[in-house]
């Protein structure tokens, strides 16, 4: 299954080729590496030449913006009615992951149409796309959950733009493992659970994480706080060499054994560039939803 984010008006994936994408954001053109783009481009034309902002990988790791025009070092894009701070970063992200505007549709739809308070459980929350996509589509709940004060920071701005301060949502720094444990002890339940687990990490007091050693005992303590009546459960991974059927495994060796039962399936993430409608991919997704 491939699913496109191809609803953005404030987003654009404009061309792609020899390891770089050309992209606007909002009124701002940003030229950034990609390890998918394998394929050359066709030409080097204007825009590739003179974007705002270009990002330029070091043999040393990491990397630097060459900024050729003006451009704010923060701004404000939509998403229909969801709004988002884009802040490019010395690690060549910008704050958003637009390809999961896919994954934010179908939290919403799952959401709206349950008919009943549904609480929401965001793992590695990141900037918060998710949680402002769930609190904006009703959630009673949202638990938003990252390591990063930072991203959190900027996640509570995101809840801001979108005119979501009044919606109930808890804003959480620390280690993901260590903060599922604590809500096992106090018996918190949550209805839906959304994760986006990296494929290494640290905590806030250097817990490591390995995706291939701990996705699976993770997604199974998640169990653990999984109401009676949970509504779906949402697996979003970039780790390079990850099938989706993996993500598939993985749910219904947990999920798919708890719960009697719901549909299970995974598929990728993509963006499609406007110049000639190649499929940017961009990562993998594994949902349970109930039936």
């Amino acid at each position: 299954m491939l699913l496109l984010a191809d609803q953005w008006k404030d987003y654009e994936l404009i061309d792609m080729g020899n390891g770089e994408k050309l992209e606007r954001w909002g009124n701002y053109v940003l030229r950034r590496p990609d390890p998918q783009v394998v394929w050359p481009m066709e030409a080097e034309w204007s825009l590739w030449k003179n974007p705002h902002g270009h990002y330029h990988r070091s043999n040393k790791g990491g990397g630097q913006w060459e900024h050729k025009k003006k451009y704010p070092e923060q701004w404000t894009i939509s998403y229909k009615d969801l709004k988002f701070h884009i802040k490019p970063t010395g690690f060549k992200h910008t704050g958003l992951f637009p390809e999961q505007a896919a994954n934010w549709e179908w939290s919403m739809d799952k959401i709206r149409n349950a008919k009943r308070p549904i609480k929401v459980l965001n793992l590695f929350a990141y900037t918060g796309g998710a949680t402002v996509a769930c609190a904006a589509a009703g959630a009673a709940e949202v638990c938003h959950v990252d390591a990063s004060k930072g991203m959190t920071t900027q996640a509570k701005e995101n809840i801001k733009l979108s005119g979501l301060e009044d919606r109930k949502v808890r804003f959480i720094v620390d280690d993901v493992v260590k903060f599922v444990e604590r809500e096992i002890r106090r018996g918190n339940k949550y209805d839906a659970i959304i994760m986006d687990p990296p494929s290494y990490g640290r905590g806030p007091k250097g817990e490591v994480w390995q995706i291939e050693e701990k996705l699976f005992d993770f997604v199974n303590l998640c169990m653990k706080v999984l109401s009676d009546k949970p509504l779906f459960f949402l697996i979003n991974s970039y780790t390079t060499g990850f099938s989706p059927i993996v993500l598939e495994n993985v749910l219904q060796t947990t999920i798919g054994k708890k719960v009697k039962g719901g549909k299970i399936y995974g598929g990728e993430l993509g963006i499609p560039a406007s110049r000639d409608g190649k499929i940017l991919p961009c990562g993998i997704f594994g949902r349970w939803e109930s039936k």
